[in-house]
């Protein structure tokens, strides 16, 4: 079974409504040109410049502003959506969840997972990041079905660590869902290796989704939106700045791939 996919490239700010309607005018753009599964980057709703105003914004189980912003795009275009990441609530009132939730077409949400590597680094000046400050880390791996096969999620520094993609290869995934928000930096230097990477060693697409320019936070992105094949091969970019790359999801692909080379098959535990 074959899909076409959109990986929606932002450049969200910290106003709520202004960046869901932007995430609602990407996803009906994709669906005008036929995707039938889109993902939404890192923080699409909120790039906030405070915990204060992602502590005021955050979201629980029971539902939120952004999570009916994207139910109700879902179920209005009929089209399944990663819906980047959300602030959610955690037992800690001081720190939050980075939740990246799916919504299938009649806009139920399906799955959630919270983000498990959290971004504490120093790239130098001006590049401090400290993500644990205001976050906790998710429990578990998570994947679901959907009509155009299994689908693993995985949340922007989580790409450098293959051991969560073979946690969602062992749970089934065929393509997996990467909403990100990559500093220009460590862009450069690593985003397009590390996808490709991701996507060869375990024989699955990759849609990641990116942000992109000069945030109102101060922080700038490196975009690049990538659709990659499960032989590594990039069938869709979005360069820089807001947009879509769209490409056409192939079960028969993967399958062949996995059949002629079958390193997936071939893994010895050590």
């Amino acid at each position: 079974m074959t899909a076409i996919a959109a990986a929606v490239q932002m450049g969200s700010g910290r106003d709520v409504a202004a960046n869901l309607a932007l995430a609602q005018a990407a996803l009906r753009e994709a669906h005008g040109q036929g995707a039938k599964l889109a993902v939404l980057p890192e923080n699409f709703a909120l790039m906030a410049d405070s915990q204060e105003l992602r502590l005021r914004h955050a979201e629980t189980d029971e539902g939120g502003p952004m999570q009916e912003a994207i139910s109700g795009a879902c179920r209005t275009l009929g089209m399944w959506v990663v819906a980047g990441t959300i602030p959610m609530r955690s037992r800690d009132p001081a720190r939050l969840r980075a939740a990246c939730l799916v919504f299938n077409d009649h806009g139920e949400r399906v799955a959630r997972y919270d983000k498990i590597h959290l971004f504490d680094v120093d790239l130098g000046p001006g590049e401090r990041y400290a993500e644990s400050d205001g976050f906790e880390a998710g429990p578990a791996a998570v994947t679901v079905p959907t009509p155009w096969g299994r689908l693993g999620l995985a949340i922007c520094y989580d790409l450098r660590f293959p051991e969560l993609f073979r946690a969602l290869l062992d749970g089934g995934a065929e393509m997996v869902a990467l909403p990100a928000a990559f500093t220009v930096p460590t862009g450069q230097a690593h985003w397009e290796v590390l996808v490709r990477a991701r996507a060869i060693e375990n024989s699955s697409y990759i849609i990641a989704a990116a942000q992109s320019g000069r945030h109102d936070n101060g922080r700038t992105t490196y975009g690049h939106s990538l659709i990659v094949d499960p032989w590594g091969a990039i069938l869709a970019e979005r360069p820089e700045g807001p947009g879509i790359a769209m490409a056409r999801i192939d079960q028969a692909t993967l399958a062949a791939v996995r059949r002629r080379l079958p390193s997936v098959m071939h893994r010895r535990l050590l």
